[in-house]
């Protein structure tokens, strides 16, 4: 099995939402880039939504996250894989990132949004129990962009991911 680590957050003007993935794919951590499979369509549903431009370096696409209200993180910050699916995580060997500590951080924030259901499943396991007792974030389970989620289409993942924009 391969360690592999996560990438250090994208962190947006004055943020209302983090956006967490379980841990970058193969493609991503080769690129050293945030979704870089061209297959996962993350960066086309922020498009979308947050009328970013895609068709660019990915430099220009973490500088225009970066003047949006976003965070982007993952929920691991290291785990024993072979390969790119979730299903394939070491559930004995795996560290979170200190997604509390971003919490209290940012005091701005009000969602948690989860690409995908290992990232909301390892948060619930890892770091749930360490928000604030009294916290006002809202839990947002949202489908996984990733090519491995064949069962929704562009339009059904794009439709589940705009109610993010009901938190700006």
């Amino acid at each position: 099995m391969t360690l592999v680590h996560s990438f250090e957050p994208i962190v947006g003007r004055d943020p209302r939402i983090v956006i967490l993935g379980s841990m970058p794919g193969v493609v991503s951590l080769h690129a050293v880039q945030y979704y870089a499979n061209p297959r996962n369509v993350f960066w086309a549903i922020i498009a979308e939504l947050f009328g970013i431009d895609m068709d660019c370096s990915y430099a220009s696409r973490v500088r225009q996250i970066s003047r949006l209200p976003l965070i982007l993180w993952d929920t691991l910050k290291a785990c024993h894989r072979e390969g790119s699916l979730d299903s394939k995580i070491l559930r004995q060997q795996i560290e979170a990132n200190d997604v509390a500590g971003l919490v209290e951080q940012h005091s701005s924030l009000r969602v948690i949004a989860f690409n995908g259901a290992a990232s909301a499943k390892y948060f619930d396991q890892l770091e749930k129990h360490r928000l604030p007792a009294n916290h006002r974030l809202v839990l947002i389970k949202l489908p996984s962009t990733s090519p491995a989620n064949a069962t929704m289409n562009f339009e059904q993942k794009l439709a589940a991911w705009r109610k993010l924009l009901d938190y700006l």
